[in-house]
Formats: C-alpha cells, structure tokens, sequence
C-alpha cells in the first residue's frame, strides 16, 4: 500500500508539498525525502513527533540516539506503517535552534501502482523561504491556545 501525505511547512505563506511513499518505509527515508523536495540542506538534527488532532507534540521519533540510557525511537527504525496505527498526523522540526516545522498528515491510502517509483512527490506550492519565520513563544501557564491547531486551519490545503 501506499501513503500520500501532504507536507505544509509552519509559515504564513503556502508552503506544501504532496508525496506518496510506501507505508514500510521509515522515518528517516521521510526526513530525506522532506529534505530533497523542500531544498534543506540537511546538516542540522531533526525530529518526528506523533501528533494529535489539535497538532500536540507527542512522542518523539529522534534522528540519532541522543541518550544510550533511553529507548529512544529511531526514524531508521520506526516505519510509517507502524505508526500509523497511533495516528495519521506528524510533526517534523528540523534544526533545534531554529525550528524549521513542518505539518504532515497521512491523506489517504491507496494502492501501489506498477511501474511507478516510489516514493515521488506529486504536488509542489510555494517556496521555502531563505530564514524560517519568528516563533512567539508563549509559556504554558498562561493557558493561550494560540499553539495548538484545529482541523479547520488546514481546510483550504484539502
């Protein structure tokens, strides 16, 4: 079977790209892909976070182990598939310092298609810009749901 997955990165202009991907690939054959089609250079650590409907960090899927004491998940390790069963959105920081986000959500699932290569990407918008955008940190006591999202604020990208 295969994905398709739309990819928005976190800006105030439209920035998504569309790919399908067999279901047993794994996260690090996603971070790459990620990398070629937005034209990140990929030098910096990146992370996947399982996602809720309203766009909560959940658990991480790291790039590198970090901590030899931790069961860390690992991208090379962690297929779509297998976590696909938890969820259908994802987040994707790319760099630590500057928090490049991106929104990825499972779309729809259909079959493999001979002779077709996958992964491929299948719908290009918009240009990653040159800087990611300020992010304006607010403290979580301050109950401010300005960080979460809802369905509706991707609408228009379905």
């Amino acid at each position: 079977m295969i994905y398709r997955l739309r990819v928005v990165f976190d800006s105030n202009d439209d920035v998504i790209r569309d790919f399908e991907i067999e279901q047993n690939s794994n996260f690090e054959q996603l971070h790459f892909l990620i990398l070629k089609y937005f034209g990140i250079k990929g030098n910096e650590p990146a992370s996947f976070f399982v996602s809720d409907n309203k766009w909560k960090q959940g658990e991480e899927i790291f790039l590198e182990t970090y901590d030899e004491t931790k069961n860390q998940k690992l991208m090379k390790d962690t297929s779509l598939k297998s976590m696909y069963n938890e969820s259908s959105k994802f987040l994707y920081i790319y760099d630590y310092l500057k928090l490049w986000t991106f929104f990825i959500e499972i779309i729809e699932e259909t079959r493999k298609i001979n002779n077709v290569s996958y992964p491929q990407k299948i719908y290009e918008f918009g240009t990653l810009p040159t800087k990611p955008p300020n992010k304006n940190f607010i403290s979580e006591d301050m109950n401010n749901d300005s960080l979460t999202y809802d369905d509706d604020d991707f609408s228009s990208f379905y």
